[in-house]
């Protein structure tokens, strides 16, 4: 008899955060190692945020606060989402939790049985179907492609759908392509999720304001409205404010659900950090200027990696419309062997021998659940960007 739980053999450890520690120890061993691994902007949160935080602490507000957010910062989201999507929730609609992983995994605890299935588009977050498997579901991978720019289709969603399903859980812009759908690419899956009442919808709007060019960021209850009774909308403060250490996400939806995620969190973690929900209300009721200038650094450094990668020998990568990541394709690098003699059969060999012999961390696509591929966060310096994407390239020349 074993000790730990069967249902941890259902899941794994994180890909990006094991490939983000890999690195770490490699430079704490001496080597010159450029980490593309994690998800997280190099900016600091911007000094009225810290300031707020500040502020909380110094006001003594450091106490046990309700279980799923202070009133404040609900209020605030409630502004947030009808500001930015035209959506009207209430502050009962509204639940705040640690990181807005803790916000997805509260909504399935709280709603998958034995056997329910979740439709989930690959490529997807590492974390989507082994948060399922642990609440007791069946993900349900529906692969995009190249083609489609990494998009899923009206058809395979679908085709995807049977009594089973609970969930239609949706990513744009998507980590790990960065691929954004467009209104019209979003209302041809509403259309579908229309005609199966039973299906839920739960979308993961963390890169909502992480958007470039022409692409204009909508979601599927403002889509259609017809969802907004079955739907879960999720952000949080992470990525565009530069508060992931922080750890605030948050959602709204019907009450009920709402009520559910509270028992499940009221039993887990209870509230989030209180200094980071003060610090997080003024993130969302704050100046937001700051994110144009961001952005504009972020499709220069897209743009950077985007054309360089593009010119390394069997890469093939097409331009995101949000988030900070790139998904090249390394379909003809498969086969060859590097220049240290590495057999290159799968794109986790290709990253393993990336990081060996140049000292470049990427995470391979089969964790992300279509290869072959890897994924470059392009959230780092300019300097650091350019001497990567050469370490690549000089990699790519080498393979024969």
């Amino acid at each position: 008899m074993t000790f730990l739980s069967a249902t941890l053999d259902r899941v794994k450890p994180s890909p990006t955060i094991a490939v983000t520690t890999k690195a770490a120890e490699l430079k704490a061993a001496g080597r010159d190692v450029i980490g593309l691994g994690a998800g997280e902007p190099d900016f600091d949160t911007p000094q009225n945020i810290k300031d707020a935080g500040i502020a909380a602490i110094n006001a003594g507000k450091t106490k046990y606060t309700a279980v799923d957010g202070i009133p404040e910062l609900k209020e605030a989201v409630c502004a947030k989402f009808k500001r930015d999507n035209d959506l009207t929730y209430t502050p009962a609609q509204v639940t705040v939790g640690t990181g807005g992983k803790q916000v997805l995994y509260n909504a399935f605890m709280a709603t998958l049985n034995q056997g329910d299935e979740v439709i989930i588009p690959a490529p997807y977050w590492v974390s989507y179907p082994d948060m399922v498997l642990l609440a007791g579901g069946e993900p349900v991978a529906v692969a995009a492609s190249l083609e489609t720019n990494f998009k899923i289709t009206a058809a395979q969603l679908e085709a995807a759908i049977t009594p089973k399903t609970k969930w239609f859980l949706f990513n744009s812009p998507s980590n790990p392509t960065g691929a954004g759908y467009s209104w019209e690419e979003l209302k041809a899956l509403t259309d579908v999720l229309m005609h199966h009442p039973h299906v839920w919808v739960m979308t993961d709007d963390m890169y909502e304001h992480l958007a470039y060019d022409d692409f204009k960021f909508c979601t599927p209850a403002q889509v259609e409205p017809g969802l907004y009774d079955r739907t879960l909308t999720v952000n949080g403060v992470s990525k565009a404010y530069a508060m992931t250490g922080w750890r605030i996400g948050y959602a709204a939806g019907p009450e009920t659900l709402i009520k559910a995620m509270r028992k499940v969190q009221s039993q887990s973690t209870s509230n989030p950090c209180s200094v980071s929900q003060y610090a997080a209300v003024e993130a969302l009721n704050g100046p937001q200027d700051f994110l144009a200038p961001n952005n504009e650094m972020f499709v220069r450094r897209r743009d950077l990696v985007v054309d360089m990668l593009n010119a390394a020998e069997g890469i093939i990568c097409p331009k995101p419309e949000g988030a900070f990541y790139v998904y090249p394709s390394i379909a003809d690098c498969i086969g060859k062997t590097s220049a240290a003699g590495t057999l290159i059969d799968n794109d986790e060999t290709f990253a393993t021998a990336l990081l060996e012999e140049t000292g470049v961390a990427v995470v391979f696509g089969a964790a992300f659940g279509l290869s072959p591929n890897f994924r470059v966060s392009y959230a780092t310096s300019d300097e650091s960007l350019k001497e990567a994407c050469t370490r690549i390239q000089n990699f790519c020349k080498g393979l024969s």
